[in-house]
């Protein structure tokens, strides 16, 4: 019990404090963001620094990690979902469809070479950690797209289109993680039937369908108690959590792919309900997302497994730098004429490295722990998260930024050339 209330109040300070001080953290470059200093303090918490709290005198770390990170995912997801325009991925098939398609296989099978190369691993071992790593995370991506920096500095055609994709892509990773998985556990043949029973009709399929029956329920029934004076407005933080908390048990109780409906019955509930939800989104699922981001990251901090980190060498830290550079930004570049919102090389460079890695990798790393008798995928797949925390948390403001002066330039010059060419 005194564990308990120590963690609690750890988190609970750590929640008011970073509250109090947001604003400082998004406006200053040279400040790490709110993830970062969550891992930081799970580390020094944690039993390799001070041994205040150890996840283990609580349970199984990997459960521990696995439930909290599937709640703080599904929220997350949500929240993207809810940040976009109601109508973007109808708008935007083409950009949505070459990076949910081409663009997340190319994540996985770039991530899992690597793995594969440099550490010698078995090849679907290899893929099943590039299949961990492949989700652009919502939750690191939230403090890509929102504040003030990134409403002075990033097009909404390029915040749109990275909240939709981070949301989309959770979900979508989950049938790539089990096609690893099952080829593992079974002779091919009976893995790929299983993957296509399993994985794609029940877990992607079925959760699509009731992802979009209860989020469109949802939106109707708020458009009801609206004309019925039930409501006064649309309580956005309430829906928030209640739809969220209402599609993840359900799903998840069918024994379906939660992240995955959830994200998609925040698409239904965006496009059904009343008024414009995203418009009035950030403040309310900002909220939601601090409380259940800073306790995931700092528990992730202290499960960090520092041993068989240690035990990987060298190479362990050539491959998390290789992952960064190699997995997403590489594709984005080659794929950017068929993605209309990406508009040139510096639009590409961009929301090529503005790919976290971060919850949705843990969620899929203790999953494949839980699934499998190997912990390869949380061992490898924590160091690249961790080097993905630390990259994006001191370079999220300075680069933003840095695009933000260079789009500016470009659109000075852009509208002076065309002043000239109409004299």
């Amino acid at each position: 019990m005194s564990d308990l209330n120590v963690a609690i109040s750890v988190i609970g300070g750590l929640i008011l404090g970073l509250s109090l001080i947001v604003g400082l953290l998004k406006g200053k470059p040279y400040l790490p963001t709110q993830p970062l200093i969550a891992v930081l303090v799970g580390v020094l918490i944690g039993p390799e620094v001070l041994g205040v709290l150890r996840l283990a005198n609580w349970g199984d770390p990997m459960t521990i990690l696995e439930q909290v990170a599937r709640f703080t995912i599904a929220f997350s997801v949500l929240a993207a979902a809810l940040r976009i325009p109601r109508t973007y991925f109808s708008d935007q098939p083409k950009a949505m469809g070459v990076l949910l398609s081409v663009g997340q296989l190319a994540m996985a099978g770039v991530s899992g070479l690597l793995v594969y190369v440099l550490l010698g691993v078995p090849f679907w071992v290899a893929m099943l950690v590039g299949a961990i790593l492949t989700p652009t995370d919502p939750v690191l991506a939230s403090t890509i797209v929102q504040g003030e920096t990134a409403e002075q500095n990033i097009p909404d055609r390029l915040k749109h289109m990275l909240s939709g994709e981070s949301g989309a892509n959770d979900g979508g990773a989950y049938p790539l993680v089990f096609l690893a998985i099952f080829v593992i556990e079974y002779p091919f043949g009976g893995a790929l039937t299983r993957w296509v029973t399993q994985s794609l009709l029940w877990d992607v399929a079925f959760a699509v369908l009731v992802g979009l029956a209860i989020g469109a329920v949802a939106g109707k029934a708020q458009d009801w108690s609206l004309d019925h004076d039930y409501i006064n407005e649309t309580p956005l933080f309430t829906v928030t959590i209640g739809l969220g908390l209402l599609v993840l048990g359900v799903v998840h109780w069918l024994g379906s792919d939660g992240v995955l409906a959830v994200f998609v019955a925040g698409l239904a509930f965006n496009r059904v309900a009343p008024g414009d939800p995203e418009i009035k989104e950030e403040n309310a699922t900002e909220t939601v997302e601090r409380l259940f981001t800073i306790p995931i990251f700092v528990l992730f901090g202290m499960a960090l497994p520092w041993g068989e980190w240690v035990a990987l060498g060298w190479t362990g830290l050539v491959l998390a730098g290789a992952v960064l550079a190699f997995r997403r930004l590489p594709m984005v570049l080659a794929l950017r004429r068929f993605v209309p919102p990406v508009r040139g090389t510096a639009d590409a460079a961009f929301a090529g490295w503005f790919g976290p890695i971060g919850v949705a990798a843990i969620y899929y790393a203790t999953l494949s722990t839980r699934e499998l008798a190997t912990d390869t995928g949380w061992v490898v797949g924590s160091l690249v998260i961790a080097a993905s925390v630390l990259a994006f948390g001191v370079t999220t403001t300075p680069l933003t930024e840095y695009y933000g002066r260079e789009a500016g330039k470009r659109s000075s010059q852009e509208n002076t050339e065309g002043a000239a060419a109409t004299d």
